[in-house]
């Protein structure tokens, strides 16, 4: 596989939410709430998860096990759609602790834990990141 203009978009898309999530996340802590601050960074956030999964759709792998192409990692793309429709939802009905949950959750499982799976070394940025500091 190589860099085309829609892995490059995905990648520019979940690097950037990767980096403003815990910013956005920090915000609402502690006793110094930053509340514009929060609102900036989470809707960063919002955009940069709808364009990676938006942009992860167009994404195919046909040498891993696959149904047309499409992935189990794939999975990802309705969870996190769902989930931000889902926290937003939580957040109109006030209910603030079911938002906060949903975005922690969210970031764990879509920007952590995904983005640590695309490391891997048969991955596209794994294969990257681990030959460039010669491991493979």
């Amino acid at each position: 596989m190589q860099l085309t203009p829609i892995i490059a978009v995905h990648m520019a898309a979940a690097l950037g939410a990767v980096v403003t999530g815990p910013v956005a996340l920090w915000a609402r802590k502690g006793r110094a709430q930053r509340p514009r601050l929060h609102r900036a960074f989470g809707y960063a956030w919002v955009t940069l998860m709808v364009a990676a999964a938006v942009s992860a759709i167009f994404i195919r792998d046909f040498r891993l096990p696959n149904l047309h192409g499409y992935t189990p990692i794939h999975l990802l793309i309705p969870v996190t759609l769902v989930a931000l429709f889902g926290a937003f939802w939580f957040l109109a009905r006030g209910n603030v602790s079911a938002h906060r949950k949903t975005m922690q959750r969210l970031y764990v499982g879509a920007c952590l834990v995904a983005g640590a799976f695309t490391l891997l070394p048969n991955r596209y940025l794994g294969h990257l990141v681990w030959g460039q500091l010669g491991l493979l």
